[in-house]
């Protein structure tokens, strides 16, 4: 098997790989793990689905392939330049909400119904607010998170702060936890009570 070969890559997906070379962004979600977000997605008719970090969209575009008709999206971003981008390319789908605002404010602020999939690619859901963005998540709801393999971008002491994550994350028994050393290092969380 040959896990180079990526299929069914959103048609939107180049476009904004072309944006995020454009503007020199320096830290874009690889092809497997969007592959992986719209495989999970897919599996989650009529879900309520949410992104911390929206980045420039290369993510969202795998999650928004993934979904049905039914399905909708909340996607959370600090930067207005990286919002303004993504609605360039999203703004027109009504499934989608994109959010300007502080992860953490956010999640502090929300009220809304409940997530069938989170994608924590921010500190605020992955780094901090782990019990807030917990509650936020259905029973059966998934939880994903990359970044957890070493990367070149680092901060001194960020390999730490992952080991200890990676720690805090094992003891919850409020999950089943699975780890892959694949892609940038993926953790899949399924919330079982």
């Amino acid at each position: 098997m040959n896990d180079r070969i990526i299929q069914n890559e959103p048609k939107i997906h180049p476009q904004i790989e072309a944006k995020s070379s454009e503007i020199g962004f320096t830290m874009p979600s690889d092809l497997y793990i969007g592959c992986l977000l719209k495989t999970l997605i897919a599996s989650k008719p009529k879900g309520n689905f949410l992104e911390l970090g929206t980045g420039i969209g290369l993510s969202l575009s795998w999650m928004v392939d993934g979904m049905d008709s039914d399905s909708t999206i909340t996607s959370v971003d600090n930067d207005p330049q990286l919002i303004e981008i993504a609605k360039g390319f999203f703004g027109k789908d009504s499934r989608v909400n994109l959010v300007l605002e502080d992860g953490a404010k956010w999640i502090e602020e929300y009220q809304g119904p409940g997530f069938d999939l989170i994608f924590a690619d921010a500190w605020p859901g992955k780094y901090s607010h782990l019990d807030e963005i917990f509650s936020l998540l259905q029973v059966g709801g998934i939880y994903v998170i990359d970044d957890m393999d070493e990367q070149p971008n680092w901060p001194e002491g960020h390999a730490e702060k992952a080991q200890e994550l990676v720690k805090q994350l094992e003891s919850r028994e409020d999950f089943h936890l699975c780890k892959m050393n694949w892609s940038t290092g993926v953790i899949l969380m399924t919330k079982i009570n």
